[in-house]
């Protein structure tokens, strides 16, 4: 009893009701099933027995039996005669999921409502884990393009991006004007994925001095990998670090359960 105790809420134990449209088994099978989707019950960890299920949910042996027979049936328990029942589902963060137009939409917006200015832009060699990523040969170059975006004379933005697949010759004066997924665009290279992970770190010589902060300040990190149809296969074309000084920069996500 005191295990459920700590697994579900005063209010989840007295959620099932014979007034639902949904019988108590299921009922029953769902809080359990999100329980261990969540991660809330872990690979590996003893289910409460029927009797404790039962008892904890005021409901009968064979409604417990049945949630816990359709668990199983969906490989999310196994159940041992003598042994009990353990969780042999694996659980695993599933990242966040968003409309890939609006996303790409808002990036280009705050492209063209702010200031940049490209410290470099040219194709060199990337290092062997860059080469790994982008899929490029040892001697192949890709695009190093550093920029840093300000508004209103604040910088608040440090990026630093590898490109591989473009054809043609690029400027620096072309990425103070246009947006880069449009200079992409143009050449033929259409993002169709693109990957985001946000972390933190602490500003470096190099990165405090271009968002006009102190070395060792907290800055919000995001790496993002952008990737294009070649050749009917999905492939990393561009690989991007960036750092927002966090006074000046907020990451914004608003979501809708349709869209996920």
């Amino acid at each position: 009893m005191d295990a459920i105790n700590t697994l579900f809420s005063k209010q989840q134990l007295e959620s099932l009701s014979e007034e639902s449209h949904s019988p108590l088994y299921f009922q029953l099978y769902t809080l359990l099933k999100n329980a261990i989707l969540n991660g809330t019950l872990e690979h590996g960890d003893q289910m409460p027995t029927e009797l404790q299920l039962a008892e904890s949910f005021s409901v009968s042996r064979i409604t417990a039996k049945r949630a816990m027979d359709e668990l199983a049936a969906e490989s999310l328990v196994e159940r041992r005669r003598g042994k009990g029942t353990h969780v042999i589902y694996e659980y695993q963060q599933q990242p966040v999921k968003a409309p890939l137009v609006g996303m790409l939409q808002e990036i280009e917006s705050m492209a063209r409502h702010s200031e940049v200015e490209v410290r470099s832009c040219e194709f060199l060699q990337p290092s062997a884990e860059i080469r790994e990523e982008l899929g490029i040969e040892t001697g192949d170059t890709a695009l190093l393009l550093e920029r840093t975006r300000s508004r209103d004379g604040a910088p608040f933005g440090y990026y630093v991006s590898w490109t591989a697949g473009l054809g043609q010759k690029v400027t620096a004066k072309q990425f103070e004007k246009t947006p880069r997924l449009e200079v992409f665009r143009k050449q033929g290279l259409e993002i169709s994925h693109v990957t985001q992970t946000l972390s933190a770190e602490a500003a470096t010589q190099e990165s405090a001095r271009e968002l006009a902060t102190t070395v060792g300040a907290p800055l919000l990190s995001l790496t993002r990998r952008s990737y294009a149809k070649v050749n009917g296969q999905e492939q990393l074309v561009d690989l991007m670090h960036v750092l927002y000084h966090p006074d000046r920069f907020q990451y914004q996500m608003d979501l809708k359960a349709d869209e996920f």
